[in-house]
């Protein structure tokens, strides 16, 4: 799974754009058309620590919860109906080396009591396939994204063009998704931002030299680009972690190889919640044409954003 950071060397642009998940995730394409993939328990806990994987490219979905805390999803996968029962976990821990992130406890199969969640009143949800409200206020969704998408527009198949079923259990606000676009070396379209839960920052203490966390806090954000060289519509850049010790991260639009430069028109970013959380997304234009006042005005947003960062430097 190559989903890694490419090293980034920060140079301002623009006034910052503030953007947040929450704000703009009614922008996300609902209309998801799943196809079928077997759903095993070998990649149920694959996540832990995170809003669930519970299956890929599933149909005909449907999400029911108990007054005991307790939620079902129901979803077709190669013509066969299968049943993932959830409990035991609601909202997110802070990053902490000394404990695991929330996780549900899963079974493939079995039922819950009668169902007592209403229609959905929470914020909107990006990639929103169904969600309800409990009996307690809390709610429960289900969404679906397509996390495992090759990196730098290269063409998807099997399951890194699965769309993944993912589901969530909270109360209160979502994880906030931050991002404010520039550039880097006066030409290149660059981003920098933070995620955050409950005003804490989200990353995690462990993570390979590729960017995958080895633990259950850490996060990749999960970059696309619309109308680059990669061709039209949506296509993967990249993805890449979230830093200690305010969740922030920074990605420059560098060439890479024969793909080209992948800097487009629009970028949108999509980031697994933490604990139980719901999954967010942020979407907005590209940064423009280079302006060397808004340039300066940039580099000063972020040394103060990025303050602590040693792995985002300003230039």
């Amino acid at each position: 799974m190559e989903e890694c950071a490419i090293p980034c060397k920060q140079i301002g642009g623009r006034r910052p754009r503030r953007r947040r998940a929450a704000d703009e995730a009614g922008a996300a394409w609902w209309g998801v058309v799943f196809s079928a993939l077997m759903l095993t328990t070998a990649f149920l806990p694959a996540d832990a620590g995170a809003s669930e994987l519970i299956g890929r490219n599933a149909t005909g979905v449907r999400l029911e919860a108990d007054a005991a805390g307790r939620a079902a999803v129901t979803f077709r996968s190669e013509g066969q109906s299968r049943v993932v029962v959830a409990s035991g976990a609601i909202n997110a821990r802070p990053p902490s080396r000394g404990s695991s992130q929330v996780a549900f406890a899963l079974t493939v199969g079995g039922r819950i009591g009668p169902n007592a969640c209403a229609p959905y009143k929470g914020p909107a949800l990006a990639w929103l396939v169904t969600a309800c409200t409990a009996l307690d206020g809390s709610h429960w969704a289900v969404q679906a994204w397509q996390r495992m998408l090759p990196n730098y527009g290269a063409a998807a198949s099997g399951d890194r063009a699965a769309w993944e079923l993912r589901l969530s259990h909270w109360s209160g606000p979502l994880p906030v998704l931050e991002i404010w676009t520039d550039w880097s070396y006066r030409r290149f379209h660059h981003l920098y931002g933070r995620l955050t839960y409950r005003g804490a920052g989200v990353f995690g203490f462990a993570s390979t030299r590729f960017g995958v966390p080895l633990d259950t806090y850490g996060r990749n954000i999960f970059l696309d680009t619309w109308g680059s060289a990669y061709g039209p519509g949506w296509k993967r850049e990249n993805s890449f972690l979230t830093h200690a010790p305010g969740g922030a991260f920074c990605y420059g639009f560098y060439p890479h190889g024969g793909r080209g430069v992948g800097s487009g028109t629009r970028y949108r970013a999509t980031v697994i919640g933490p604990g139980v959380a719901p999954d967010v997304m942020w979407q907005g234009p590209a940064p423009g044409a280079y302006d060397a006042a808004g340039d300066a005005e940039a580099n000063a947003a972020q040394r103060e954003l990025l303050a602590g960062d040693g792995r985002c430097v300003v230039n």
